[in-house]
């Protein structure tokens, strides 16, 4: 049997039917129809946060972001996540500027931040990997220090709490992701969330060609309006939320308690000061586990079991990128070892306890 490394939640059928025969009914498939403003109101309460803009993906809501904030010039940012953060930039004519990571929780280091900053930085683009905040209250204080926005990619940060407040509350914007690999999916989508109603209301424009009304335009914008059918399915998503992180919760500890006293492979650290959101289990294969990460990686595939090296390679490795100064290896030394060690485990609510228990077992017995 084939254990990918994640499987998205799924609405019951019959619910999303009768969700469905309302829009056929309707005939308002887009363009901010009802579901669509529902969705958009039910998540900001759940989430707790004041204004939500839902967007068709999070790669077209990193794009918006860039530009409802007029960011030019350069931007510093993580090696270590998925492609879409650093092209969002590119996308945007904005040169991405490379720091590096904590080994403990693989987010930017706030004095590496801070000692990157030039006359040509504008704004810093940090990403809470595996849904662990970032140095929030830090990277707050250098953008303040040198006047920089905060825009996060909080694309794995769903529901995440920091010190009991949203960490989706923290810089100027926050941007999630509704792939379908993600704890809460409206199959494709993605959200921006802003923190007063003249930034939502610029990029609901921006996201919708511009247009304020019937013939007015008023920004150069594209089209990365969320439709009707994946509001309605991201309703019915948030219906089950909760049941649904509670059962990764149990997959999350039982990869725990069976993979902590594992000699030469290290977990990362629990969680303190923020709530989990169960979205990834990351382990590092240490040099004493007895065989490398891909030689891991490429065993556990032979039992049907699909781990994931998240992030390998570095962002700072594809070609685009490479020819960066800050790209030199010699710049990100922690980056580098954890794209070598690190091992994402299969993980997604309805994973039976059974096999993450043999899942487990290949890693104890070195995939025999």
């Amino acid at each position: 049997m084939k254990i990918n490394v994640t499987q998205p939640s799924l609405p019951p059928l019959d619910e999303f039917h009768e969700s469905l025969k309302k829009i056929w009914d309707s005939k308002w498939i887009t363009n901010g129809g009802p579901f669509h403003e529902e969705l958009e109101q039910k998540l900001a309460e759940y989430l707790g946060v004041k204004h939500l803009s839902l967007f068709s993906n999070g790669t077209l809501a990193l794009i918006t972001a860039l530009q409802a904030l007029r960011i030019t010039g350069e931007v510093i940012t993580t090696p270590y996540s998925f492609v879409a953060t650093t092209h969002s930039l590119w996308w945007n004519g904005i040169r991405p500027v490379f720091v590096d990571i904590d080994p403990s929780d693989f987010n930017l280091i706030p004095e590496k931040i801070e000692a990157a900053i030039t006359s040509k930085t504008t704004a810093i683009m940090p990403v809470h990997v595996y849904g662990t905040p970032c140095h929030t209250k830090e990277i707050d204080r250098i953008a303040k220090k040198y006047g920089l926005k905060v825009i996060y990619d909080a694309a794995h940060a769903f529901g995440v709490k920091q010190e009991g407040t949203s960490v989706l509350n923290y810089g100027d914007l926050s941007i999630l992701s509704f792939h379908a690999t993600k704890v809460f999916n409206t199959v494709e989508g993605g959200a921006i969330i802003s923190h007063d109603a003249e930034t939502k209301k610029r990029i609901d424009h921006l996201k919708n060609f511009g247009f304020e009304d019937e013939i007015t335009v008023v920004a150069p914008g594209i089209n990365a309006k969320m439709n009707e059918l994946q509001a309605a399915y991201g309703l019915l998503q948030l219906k089950y939320i909760d049941a649904q992180l509670a059962k990764r919760e149990l997959v999350f500890n039982k990869y725990i308690s069976l993979l902590k006293d594992v000699e030469g492979i290290t977990l990362k650290p629990e969680a303190k000061g923020f709530n989990e959101n169960y979205s990834y289990f990351p382990i590092l294969i240490e040099e004493n586990y007895g065989m490398s990460r891909d030689e891991v990686y490429d065993a556990l595939k032979k039992h049907g079991v699909f781990a994931r090296r998240y992030f390998y390679p570095l962002i700072s490795h594809f070609p685009t990128y490479k020819g960066l100064e800050s790209s030199d290896p010699k710049n990100l030394p922690n980056a580098e070892i954890a794209a070598q060690k690190v091992l994402c485990m299969p993980i997604y609510a309805d994973l039976e306890i059974e096999n993450a228990e043999r899942i487990c077992s290949l890693i104890k017995n070195k995939c025999k």
